[in-house]
């Protein structure tokens, strides 16, 4: 039978990735972010193809009856949701001392609430069924603190929190967790940082995501760190 995911921040970077690879595996995908021009050509794209197919919902997931009404609308159109990977996110200005507190809000805003949302939306149908995989797209910064990245990292390590706290309070219901935590990956996102190594390809990630989905049900990978070497 074929599954169908749900990819936020699917328009652009590791999103568009993690959303090609699962059409290519076959699995039907729903683009979900703010910029809906680059979700339909993405959804063209994908459903010209013989894999998957694609349906684009622009939705901001820093709003919870967006992202409601986002899932009701994919379950029906493609039926129940197997997967829901929490990909979107901001990296905007982090440092406390430099006072932009509508960046902190925003980060906040999408980071973690975002991500709560959307489990929040797709657990009841998932626990019903018992059956079910939340991949939450964390970073590296949410296991370490630069100098630059103090609410950025926070939002991270609170997306790593949720994720594991998540995987216990779902023990024994067949919904698995996966948190994976990139490094720096090639992205609109990471250009406007300076780096001395080669940075990873978005599709690096996907496939840490596909790892995760495609073990047997009863092996749940809990975290993944993936980085530069």
């Amino acid at each position: 039978m074929t599954k169908t995911a749900i990819v936020t921040g699917a328009s652009s970077g590791i999103g568009k990735a993690i959303a090609k690879k699962f059409a290519a595996e076959g699995v039907n995908v729903a683009l979900v972010a703010r910029r809906e021009d680059k979700l339909t050509v993405l959804a063209e794209a994908i459903n010209e193809g013989t894999g998957g197919k694609a349906l684009a919902v622009p939705v901001d997931v820093a709003h919870r009856i967006e992202v409601e009404s986002m899932v009701k609308k994919v379950e029906e159109h493609f039926g129940d949701i197997d997967i829901y990977v929490n990909n979107a996110g901001l990296m905007l200005n982090a440092l406390v001392t430099d006072g932009q507190v509508e960046n902190w809000e925003q980060m906040i805003d999408v980071n973690i609430k975002g991500v709560l949302y959307g489990v929040n939306a797709v657990i009841p149908s998932m626990l019903e069924r018992k059956t079910g995989h939340i991949i939450n797209i964390a970073s590296v910064s949410g296991l370490e603190v630069t100098k630059r990245s103090t609410v950025y990292s926070a939002t991270k390590f609170a997306v790593r929190a949720i994720s594991m706290g998540l995987e216990k309070e779902l023990a024994r219901t067949g919904v698995r967790v996966t948190n994976i935590s990139p490094g720096m990956v090639d992205t609109d996102l990471a250009r406007r940082t300076a780096v001395d190594r080669k940075m990873l390809e978005a599709e690096d990630i996907a496939n840490a995501v596909y790892y995760a989905v495609t073990q047997p049900d009863y092996v749940n990978i809990n975290e993944i760190t993936v980085r530069p070497v």
